[in-house]
């Protein structure tokens, strides 16, 4: 059942993706709101056992992605979704690390602290009334950013690589959103921010599986 509903995962991501790009707006509607779902589906059902606070952080995923669906009416409700899928991310990552030196936590916030200062230097002009939601949802996905790095730093093994990448992936996709609405618009960033959010989200996901079922296999993984 796992791999059925990574194959609607897959589907309905290919769809939205695909409504990007052929500026179908019926596509895009229909799909975008069943990716998370079928995630959840396929997590439920691939794993051993369940951890209820990523099946909590996927469903403000899912919120956001409906409610960010409208844009210009409901952006500052979907940020506040994802900042809460950014907590529970942020929460469940640190729950499994051993405490670090100064010098780890150092090498491990400095890529993140640099960045999250230099895209709101460039966003700054342009937020407006948005400044104070951006500037908290950007410390907290870049707070994402720093545990998955401590979590690489630590294992150093393909799980945490993964978990890495998707940390990484997640913060463009989100930046991207930032740079396009703040900013300036481009036509590549809505593909762009799908495909990047999309594989984001997939590489949490397996790396999730791999947390609850230490023994599973990476070929047995969906």
């Amino acid at each position: 059942m796992a791999r059925f509903f990574l194959l609607i995962f897959v589907l309905v991501s290919l769809v939205n993706v695909s409504g990007i790009l052929f500026e179908k707006t019926l596509w895009q509607s229909i799909s975008k709101p069943l990716i998370i779902p079928a995630l959840i589906a396929c997590y439920l059902a691939g794993s051993k056992s369940w951890n209820r606070l990523y099946v909590l952080a996927l469903f403000f995923s899912f919120a956001g992605d409906v409610l960010l669906m409208d844009k210009n009416n409901l952006f500052l409700y979907g940020i506040a979704s994802f900042l809460l899928t950014q907590l529970f991310y942020v929460f469940i990552i640190a729950k499994t690390l051993r405490k670090s030196d100064g010098r780890t936590m150092l090498i491990a916030m400095m890529p993140f602290l640099i960045f999250f200062l230099t895209l709101m230097s460039i966003l700054k002009a342009g937020l407006g009334d948005f400044l104070i939601p951006v500037v908290v949802y950007g410390l907290a996905i870049s707070v994402f950013g720093v545990v998955s790095f401590l979590n690489y730093l630590q294992h150093k093994d393909k799980p945490a690589i993964g978990l890495l990448t998707g940390a990484l992936l997640f913060i463009a996709s989100d930046s991207m959103i930032a740079l396009n609405k703040f900013y300036a618009e481009k036509p590549f960033y809505g593909p762009a921010i799908m495909i990047t959010y999309i594989l984001a989200q997939y590489l949490i996901y397996t790396y999730m599986i791999r947390l609850r079922n230490p023994d599973q296999k990476p070929s047995q993984i969906p």
